[in-house]
């Protein structure tokens, strides 16, 4: 059986690249990737993953991404991804090691790469593990005081 880290992340990479327009559409798609779903289980993931309807013109609709122009949304969605996702923050020097949920921390490393924050060099992720590069020990130190808060409010959230 196919885990819902894995089912969302197809979602994700569905909507982005198809017009998928209901959920009995997507519950199709996804089938045909061999995950067994029910419209119901579709409905709450496009809820969790906050997916949008956008009009196409004409009675048309397709589900979309949600869009983060804003600094504060992309902050609320790193608090929700947090908190949903995300396992544990440790830290070594000025590098910060973040264990996600499975196939989850390339999603989450690009939201803290949208941060566009001064003290963050740069991230690295892999399937469960992202490397957080500060500037300077402090930095660090500071990222793993918010980072850890923000893990005890999204679990807080839920």
């Amino acid at each position: 059986m196919r885990s819902k880290a894995e089912r969302h992340r197809a979602i994700q990479e569905i909507v982005s690249r198809e017009e998928i327009g209901t959920q009995k559409e997507l519950v199709e798609r996804l089938k045909q990737l061999g995950f067994e779903v029910t419209q119901a289980t579709v409905s709450r993931d496009i809820a969790e993953l906050r997916l949008a309807r956008v009009s196409l013109g004409k009675g048309r609709h397709k589900y979309a991404l949600p869009s983060m122009e804003l600094p504060e949304d992309v902050y609320e969605e790193l608090k929700r991804q947090f908190g949903l996702f995300v396992k544990d923050v440790d830290r070594g020097g000025n590098i910060l090691v973040v264990k996600t949920a499975e196939g989850h921390a390339s999603g989450i490393a690009l939201l803290m790469d949208r941060l566009k924050r001064d003290e963050i060099v740069g991230t690295l992720a892999g399937e469960d593990t992202i490397l957080v590069v500060a500037r300077t020990e402090e930095g660090a130190r500071a990222l793993e005081e918010e980072f850890g808060e923000l893990l005890v409010a999204g679990k807080m959230r839920l």
